[in-house]
């Protein structure tokens, strides 16, 4: 992983436009190509990115970075570079689960039409170069459908999920995909989130799952 601190301006162009001003910056260049500007303020999230694949084009005053067959590109120009050091993460882990989502994984892909009426399962830990996603599923439909397990579902997991979904959704063949959250419990917020942002969520309930006991005849779901 490279990371360079400079003064430098970003713009992006490609299917919109967008200017970051001259300011003290982070650049954050990862071994996969990906590439992400922060400030430091506004949270985790990057002022501007671009995920791998890229070519980068390295010169004095800065760098070019575009994706492979698009006109996506972010142009990055520095008037001055305060710090510029590379470092080699190694093979990092895979993010482990508890005990009680991998067993929620487990038991949901035998029945994903818990997560949603009609939804069958293409494939569990669907990979992202973010990370997996827990249950990738079709609907009757046939469109897509991404699938989030926590324990409990909090703003934090709609905000991860949401970042699946902006992955996936750069696939052109997948623009259409849908996200749900599926957890034993679902906070307040996190429903009001999700529902803003075009979600649904499901809660579930692990005994029933695990055939203990007979479901209660109303499903929260949205």
């Amino acid at each position: 992983m490279r990371l360079i601190v400079a003064h430098c301006e970003v713009e992006y162009a490609g299917r919109l436009g967008a200017l970051l001003p001259a300011a003290l910056r982070l650049v954050v260049i990862k071994s996969d190509g990906s590439v992400m500007i922060h400030a430091d303020h506004g949270g985790y999230r990057p002022a501007n990115w671009m995920t791998a694949p890229t070519l980068i084009d390295e010169r004095a005053d800065g760098m070019t970075v575009r994706k492979p067959k698009t006109d996506e590109r972010l142009e990055i120009r520095w008037s001055e570079v305060v710090s510029d050091t590379a470092h080699d993460m190694g093979e990092a882990a895979a993010l482990q689960k508890d005990g009680v989502e991998r067993e929620l994984q487990e038991l949901l892909a035998d029945a994903p039409g818990w997560c949603g009426e009609g939804l069958r399962l293409v494939r569990r830990e669907w990979p992202t170069d973010i990370g997996p996603v827990d249950l990738m599923c079709r609907d009757e439909d046939d469109g897509w459908v991404a699938v989030e397990i926590k324990r409990i579902g909090t703003i934090q997991a709609v905000e991860q999920l949401g970042r699946y979904l902006d992955h996936i959704r750069a696939e052109p063949s997948m623009a259409e995909t849908r996200g749900v959250l599926v957890a034993q419990q679902v906070k307040p917020q996190a429903r009001a989130r999700a529902e803003a942002r075009g979600m649904g969520w499901v809660e579930v309930d692990l005994a029933v799952l695990r055939g203990e006991r007979e479901p209660d005849l109303t499903l929260f779901a949205r």
